[in-house]
């Protein structure tokens, strides 16, 4: 299996099976002399950690993280970053039902018809568990980016239930199950998820990742854009079925007048009056808050039986046991945060290359 890896400069390969003895990532490319322990890590994965409520899996992994390679005395040597989690929790035999049918919904079908064999214990390589790895890379990528670089996520769809913008409060994410920022929508997803759990179902939801104090200049104007390396990334999470930068689609229902961001000059430096752009321009990043939302589908485990095919061409039922999240874009807030600052960091280092000397704000030469 090829493409395992993402980044040009900052660059992460994950490797490893959701019921493998491991998994891991290489970092290769961060620069040296930065200051980064297992500690430094460990914080984003238990966010991102199963089992921590009764909306996700209860599969129970502490996903302690160890460090292999590229520190030395607490800094990092620009040498490759080796970093690997142990799975502890294993329930193989939840899944001996599906070893020969096919889960509607899953990569079963796809992985076997391209490679004529498939890891059937929690879906193997395709298994959401991949993305812990890439939540340990995106706490790497922070320190590349900085302090000056603040990156949050939020949940602002449940099923088609939306938050209320209005009530956006970040202090609210961290206080109820969700990583919601709108409590009085919290409660409400609670009571809803909670009848959507009781009948073994699932729903979906949508994940909005804002990154604050992103440098001017990231990206390329043709294929390098910042905002097309960013979708691909988000698009590259499990269960994810769309993306969209700044006011994405909304934007096909506004006029010009309305979608254009006016810019006007204040003590040299160009100030917007909006951002429906999300932050970049032209493929590259104008240093407004960049903005991306995702879609993540409904988890496809679900109790009540679906219709499919197995191995040896017969119609069948399947009914998928074990431990599932009934909304697993919930885990996939602190997923996307990681994406984006992979991808940020590995942008910054290439807009390092080509223009050492550019400026971080939106300053133009006065005359």
């Amino acid at each position: 299996m090829s493409d395992n890896s993402f980044g040009q400069l900052f660059r992460v390969t994950t490797w490893g099976e959701s019921h493998g003895p491991a998994i891991g990532c290489v970092v290769d490319g961060c620069p040296p002399r930065i200051k980064l322990t297992e500690e430094d890590i460990q914080p984003f994965l238990d966010k991102r950690r199963p089992g921590q409520s009764k909306f996700t899996t209860q599969r129970q992994e502490p996903d302690q993280v160890r460090i292999l390679s590229g520190i030395f005395e607490g800094m990092t040597t620009g040498t490759p970053i080796a970093l690997q989690i142990e799975n502890v929790d294993q329930r193989s035999k939840d899944y001996g039902d599906i070893a020969q049918r096919f889960r509607p919904g899953h990569a079963d079908l796809a992985y076997e018809l391209k490679y004529g064999i498939r890891d059937y214990r929690g879906g193997g390589r395709s298994s959401a568990r991949e993305t812990a790895m890439r939540v340990a890379a995106g706490a790497i990528a922070r320190k590349v980016l900085g302090a000056s670089v603040r990156i949050r996520g939020a949940l602002v769809q449940i099923g088609p239930h939306r938050i209320d913008r209005a009530r956006w409060d970040w202090s609210a994410v961290d206080d109820n199950p969700f990583f919601c920022p709108d409590r009085e929508t919290a409660l409400l997803w609670e009571d809803y998820l909670n009848g959507i759990r009781k009948q073994g179902s699932s729903v979906g939801a949508v994940i909005e990742v804002i990154a604050e104090g992103v440098p001017v200049g990231l990206g390329a104007p043709i294929y390098g854009k910042l905002d097309s390396d960013l979708a691909s990334a988000l698009m590259s999470i499990n269960a994810v079925k769309g993306v969209e930068i700044g006011d994405g689609f909304a934007a096909a229902e506004l006029r010009g007048e309305e979608n254009a961001d006016e810019m006007w000059m204040e003590d040299g430096t160009v100030q917007f009056s909006s951002n429906r752009a999300g932050g970049v321009l032209g493929g590259i990043s104008t240093g407004q808050p960049v903005i991306a939302r995702f879609a993540v589908k409904p988890t496809s485990s679900i109790l009540t039986p679906r219709r499919s095919v197995d191995r040896q061409g017969n119609d069948v039922e399947v009914l998928t046991k074990g431990r599932h999240d009934p909304c697993v874009g919930i885990r996939a807030v602190p997923v996307g945060e990681a994406m984006m600052a992979c991808v940020l960091a590995d942008h910054l280092l290439r807009h390092r290359a080509q223009n050492p000397d550019a400026p971080a704000t939106a300053r133009l030469p006065r005359n």
